[in-house]
């Protein structure tokens, strides 16, 4: 049984907790594998075949060939670690967290120079913000109604 967790009502926000840690940990040991060029280079090669060696859900492999960080997250996935499939993609950490919520790299940075996302009518999920679901390349996904 999981324990109240208030704080699932902030929309556009998973908090990587204890229960998202174990759903995860296969996802995030593989991602920690990417640190090794080796491994690396046998991932690039036969991205399914090295997925398969890693005792991870199907929904799992399928976000990372996907390169779907919002389903990666939702299944467990930890940013940090998912970093690193970025990183071997050859992408940066602003690139990736722009492809999360459905901008460039150049309109995530103006965003991000100008004070981030405002509070306004993302304090709860259900408002009308730009952080909540629908307004979210991912739409509903992951996300719990409020009552």
């Amino acid at each position: 049984m999981s324990l109240d967790k208030p704080y699932l009502d902030v929309p556009g926000t998973t908090i990587f907790d204890a229960e998202q840690s174990r759903k995860g940990y296969h996802l995030n040991q593989f991602c920690m594998s990417l640190m090794q060029a080796a491994n690396r280079e046998r991932f690039k090669a036969d991205e399914r075949a090295y997925l398969d060696e890693w005792a991870m859900t199907e929904e799992q492999k399928q976000a990372v060939l996907a390169r779907d960080l919002n389903r990666c997250i939702a299944a467990g996935g930890n940013i940090y670690f998912l970093a690193k499939i970025g990183a071997t993609d050859g992408k940066s950490f602003q690139q990736m967290a722009g492809s999360m919520t459905g901008m460039t790299e150049d309109e995530y940075r103006a965003m991000m120079v100008a004070g981030g996302r405002s509070v306004e009518g993302n304090r709860v999920i259900g408002e009308d913000g730009n952080a909540q679901a629908h307004h979210q390349p991912q739409g509903n996904t992951g996300q719990k109604a409020s009552a």
